[in-house]
């Protein structure tokens, strides 16, 4: 099945001229849309609020399900089975927090960033400059993840086992991330998240339908085979535990990512970038409930292709492969439909890679141009109305920049840290200052900076000291530890995740920051807040230019 790190059979060749194509082809549409004006902010940002709701909620699924989403859960299925499958269902649930607290009121309250929402009642520059710390902290490492990923598919998928050939493709989805940022704004990166959604979305799908038929349609039968594949631990795959019940502590450990990942979601900054272009809150609230049906329908086939890969590959192949859990899929897709369909997983893969990396670009380059720049820097008085969109442009250039030199040092470390950062930031320091600032009347600037940068704070420092960088035991198969860093060990924080302590902690800075305040908020500004995110009424209705 494996061969010089690869997957004996697969023809580089040929999954590299897919995704070429794929490149080739999104490229030629992000000209295509871009011929629109991209030179307003509007347009740049939120592409003028010109998208339908179901075409929003077609792109913000294939902003969501990430290269993890897609090669990680069907992995974590595939070996650890129940427990891998509580990732989908956190993922999924987490959309229910989007539609019922945030969706609609931060469209109706926002513009263009998350630092809109936080200063519509509050001082504008402290809290813009830490609303954009916060969000640029969140794009950066979940930018590090998937330029990461991305060097640990090209050594499964291309055979390019050296670190200097996975650099360059590195270098590569780099960029053709900032070239897609950089032509078509918003508006380009919608259509590429719609046109990778439908391929991740077919593609998982036909193999979901391809495993089943090779079982009789019978979902018992792949279970059982799963089982029987699993040997002697074969059987720990249908109940929970297998991975998280090894003790008191690794329960609390999968407590406290749930509570990441579910709260996490409605924090993430490109995500609620993603209402801002529609043009109604209405719309707003119809792409989330559309991209909920896409997002479970996707986890759904995750379910069949975890086990599926578990009884076609076996739990012993996807652990050797090069890259252990995460080449399930591939390795399936390989079994199934050999060179071609693997090709096309491939390009699916690196797709889904390059969606997601040009959502974040953009969110991080809208958040520094507008919230630091504009609204700090400038004091919101700007000699040329462009000049906002020519910054984001330089920023979109610089972020891609460090993304790829980011990506190309943190090559081969542990990925999952990354993203469990991203999220434990966006769920420790943005939503709990979001929803005060929709819910709370006395919340003030120095609750919201104390929330913000306390949670941000606390979250870093407490994965820093958690054995996720140092401290877990050597694996006595691969003879390394699990831990980043290697042959060190300063944790005094027992947990993986520090969701469970940061979160409420983050509540509870905004909270004393606010009361312990003398500043009393602006009492019209408040009321103004109250009546547009909840009616809509004075919303300023965005409409495509």
């Amino acid at each position: 099945m494996l061969a010089q790190g690869g997957v004996e059979g697969s023809d580089p060749i040929l999954n590299i001229t897919i995704f070429g194509l794929f490149v080739v082809f999104t490229l030629g549409i992000v000209i295509y849309v871009s011929r629109r004006a991209t030179s307003s902010a509007s347009d740049f940002y939120t592409a003028g609020g010109g998208f339908s709701g179901p075409q929003n909620g077609v792109a913000i699924s294939g902003d969501y399900l990430s290269a993890a989403s897609f090669l990680g859960i069907a992995g974590a299925i595939a070996l650890n089975g129940y427990d891998g499958f509580l990732y989908s269902i956190g993922f999924l649930v987490a959309w229910l927090v989007a539609l019922l607290l945030v969706a609609e009121l931060l469209r109706n309250t926002g513009k263009y960033t998350m630092g809109d929402v936080l200063a519509f009642r509050m001082r504008q520059r402290p809290v813009r400059a830490a609303a954009a710390t916060s969000t640029l902290a969140v794009s950066f490492f979940y930018l590090l993840a998937q330029m990461a990923g991305a060097g640990g598919l090209v050594a499964l998928l291309l055979n390019v086992t050296d670190g200097f050939g996975q650099s360059i493709v590195i270098a590569i989805v780099g960029a053709v991330m900032i070239a897609y940022v950089l032509i078509g704004g918003m508006r380009g990166t919608t259509w590429v998240q719609i046109i990778k959604a439908v391929l991740l979305i077919a593609g998982a799908g036909i193999m979901t339908i391809w495993v089943l038929a090779l079982y009789g349609f019978n979902f018992s039968a792949v279970l059982a085979d799963a089982v029987r594949a699993g040997g002697e631990t074969g059987e720990a795959l249908l109940n929970p535990g297998k991975q998280y019940g090894k003790s008191a502590l690794t329960q609390i450990d999968f407590l406290s990512l749930g509570l990441a990942l579910v709260l996490g979601t409605a924090g993430l900054p490109h995500i609620l970038m993603r209402f801002y272009t529609v043009p109604t809150a209405k719309e707003a609230r119809r792409s989330v409930v559309w991209a909920i049906w896409l997002i479970g329908l996707f986890y759904v086939f995750t379910l069949v292709l975890g086990y599926g890969a578990g009884a076609l590959v076996g739990p012993e192949a996807i652990r050797a492969a090069p890259g252990g859990a995460n080449s399930a899929a591939p390795l399936l897709a390989y079994e199934l439909g050999g060179t071609v369909l693997l090709g096309i997983i491939a390009a699916v893969a690196f797709a889904t890679i390059l969606a997601v990396v040009a959502g974040l670009t953009i969110t991080a380059s809208a958040s520094f141009a507008h919230d630091i720049y504009a609204n700090v820097i400038k004091k919101g008085e700007l000699s040329d109305p462009n000049e906002e969109v020519k910054v984001a442009r330089i920023t979109a250039v610089v972020i891609g920049v460090v993304a790829i030199f980011g990506g190309i040092l943190a090559n081969g470390q542990n990925i999952a840290f990354l993203v469990a950062l991203a999220f434990a930031v966006a769920a420790s320091a943005n939503l709990p200052t979001i929803l005060y600032s929709l819910f709370w009347k006395r919340f003030n600037t120095s609750g919201a900076l104390w929330s913000i940068y306390g949670g941000l704070g606390v979250t870093v420092i407490l994965i820093v000291f958690s054995p996720v960088v140092s401290g877990k035991p050597v694996d006595a198969v691969t003879g390394k530890s699990a831990s980043m860093l290697q042959g060190v060990d300063f944790h005094w924080f027992p947990l993986d995740n520090p969701g469970i302590v940061s979160i409420p902690l983050s509540f509870l800075l905004g909270y004393l920051g606010t009361v312990l305040s003398k500043e009393k908020p602006n009492a019209d500004k408040v009321s103004e807040m109250a009546v547009r995110s909840l009616t809509g009424v004075g919303v300023e209705k965005s409409v495509a230019h």
